[in-house]
């Protein structure tokens, strides 16, 4: 994307200029700008063209006459901090050098060579390469442990996550020699990678719940996450016959308005209905509507939310709620009912400025008050002592004002997105000492399954199933592996609390299970794990079996 240039004398004076800049026509939740935009006057009057302000002036007395030395990038930069803080939790200033970053998980892609890796005792470990991708291509297998990149040797260094990632990515077309060690051989081979597009998929896993329900969890709405989406629910249909279909945002944190609109249109048969639509000061208002051009005949639907969904996941979820297609299920959701677009500056780092509100079919809000930002940056921790996580009757609403569904049921705005079904967190989720055992988990698990993985030559391995639903509903972690999985711990304080807390217990053996699961049959493997345990799920497909799902929600009223 072309970026825009500055004068030298403006540069400085212009990011100030855009924190007062609303641009009409909103087509995403975020949009890319692709040029300045003009400052707007009030209608009627003539344009005047702005000239550098106070910010400018300040910056030219302190570097003249200061006492010390400054940095002026540095000002700047907290300028601009200082003036977004005062208007929005959601418009925000990103540096250079995370704006990559930050686009290539809205863009659905990166470049590099393509592997998920794990550092084992300061080794660097192929988990999996990208099938088809350019490391698969060059011949690295999983299990490959990268004992060089480049020129590089990186064996027993302390290794950082981060600088790895930057090692390994590089422009497409690249090429980057990688230094291996396989398995049972001592010599090390060399791989010529030339790096390529890597996808980032926003399906984590796309299976059959049961005989006719299938489950999409959604981590993200990317430019590619409506191409996905359809690509797995044909799959499910043609090869399962998909009747119902639980699609799962928690945790999923937004991105792309336009991929949540594109989904909504599978899930109706009319055209120009109201799927959302977004306003602002010197925004008009846009509505996004059905094209009436669905390809698949979807029966019901389940919508699972909490806390952590926000944004394009709560216009998903608002639609399917206030036209009663489906039901929501879970815990209220984050209450992000704004629209930022992004503009690049000269420096090739950006802006996300907030230019419009968006509402729900039914004329909802739901973006919550963000008076109090530090209630509002520490969301969690809020729910978690009002105690709405644990019961559905803590839970309060800012706004009163009553809207209708289409069936008649009332819902409201002003906070989130309010599930029809409650179901309350695990509080063992919550547990700081789990959070801790994750890192531990994963090279446990790997170093486990290298140990005991089926063989083609048909061993009797402990992990030897029939396939991924044998293997979740009949394999068990063995005590003894759970004992060896605490030996393993190299943190002693962490061993002796997580010993403690006795419903770590039942969660950490799950989560082995589930991760063993991911090394036999991938992201589905793994949530079908997670999912088998899970209340959220359960209650979903529970309500989805019977005859009609939407009588529950009636009922209830």
């Amino acid at each position: 994307m072309p970026q825009h240039s500055a004068h030298t004398t403006n540069k400085f004076w212009l990011p100030l200029a855009f924190a007062f800049v609303l641009i009409l026509g909103i087509l995403l939740g975020i949009k890319l700008q692709k040029e300045v935009p003009i400052v707007p006057t009030p209608e009627g009057e003539e344009q005047v063209e702005t000239q550098p302000g106070k910010l400018e002036e300040l910056l030219r007395f302190i570097e003249a006459r200061y006492v010390d030395k400054v940095d002026r990038d540095e000002l700047i930069q907290k300028a601009i901090d200082n003036i977004l803080q005062e208007l929005d939790p959601h418009s925000t200033y990103i540096p250079s050098d995370q704006l990559q970053r930050i686009n290539e998980q809205l863009d659905g892609n990166f470049e590099g060579i393509g592997i998920e890796f794990l550092i084992v005792s300061d080794t660097i470990i192929v988990i999996k390469p990208t099938k088809d991708g350019p490391s698969d291509k060059a011949g690295i297998i999983a299990g490959d442990k990268i004992v060089s990149v480049g020129d590089s040797s990186i064996v027993g260094q302390k290794l950082n996550e981060t600088n790895i990632i930057d090692s390994l990515r590089g422009e497409r077309g690249t090429k980057v020699k990688i230094g291996i060690v396989r398995e049972n051989q001592s010599a090390i081979q060399y791989f010529e990678v030339t790096r390529d597009e890597i996808p980032i998929n926003s399906v984590d896993a796309a299976y059959m719940l049961n005989q006719n329900t299938g489950y999409i969890k959604l981590n993200r709405f990317s430019a590619t996450t409506h191409t996905e989406f359809l690509r797995n629910l044909e799959r499910m249909i043609d090869e399962k016959g998909l009747k119902n279909v639980v699609i799962d945002v928690r945790d999923n944190p937004g991105g792309y308005l336009q991929e949540a609109t594109s989904i909504l249109n599978q899930f109706f048969k009319d055209k120009n209905k109201l799927l959302v639509y977004t306003e602002g000061r010197n925004v008009h208002r846009s509505d996004y509507e059905t094209t009436g051009k669905s390809f698949f005949s979807i029966d019901n639907i389940a919508v699972l939310v909490d806390e952590g969904s926000a944004s394009a996941s709560e216009i998903l979820a608002g639609a399917v709620q206030d036209y009663d297609r489906g039901i929501i299920v879970g815990r209220r959701t984050f209450g992000k009912g704004l629209v930022q677009e992004q503009y690049n500056l000269s420096d090739d780092s950006a802006i996300r400025l907030t230019v419009a509100r968006y509402y729900t079919p039914s004329g909802r809000s739901i973006q919550k008050s963000y008076d109090d930002l530090v209630s509002y940056d520490d969301d969690l921790n809020t729910r978690l002592e009002s105690g709405e996580l644990y019961s559905g009757k803590q839970l309060t609403t800012a706004d009163t004002t009553p809207y209708y569904t289409q069936d008649g049921r009332v819902v409201y705005g002003g906070g989130g997105i309010i599930p029809d079904v409650f179901v309350p967190l695990d509080s063992a989720k919550t547990n700081p000492y789990f959070a801790h055992l994750q890192p531990f988990i994963r090279k446990f698990v790997y170093q486990f399954y290298q140990t005991n993985k089926p063989r083609p030559d048909g061993d009797n391995s402990i992990l030897s199933y029939k396939g991924m639903t044998d293997f979740v509903d009949n394999f068990e972690i063995p005590d003894p592996v759970l004992q060896n999985f605490q030996a393993s711990i190299d943190d002693e304080k962490l061993l002796i609390e997580a010993k403690n807390v006795k419903d770590l217990v039942p969660l950490t053996k799950l989560y082995l299970k589930a991760r063993l699961a991911k090394h036999l049959y991938d992201e589905n493997g793994l949530y079908a794990v997670l999912n088998a345990e899970d209340d959220v799920v359960k209650k979903a497909i529970q309500i989805l079996e019977m005859p009609n799902p939407i009588t529950v929600l009636e009922e209830k009223e």
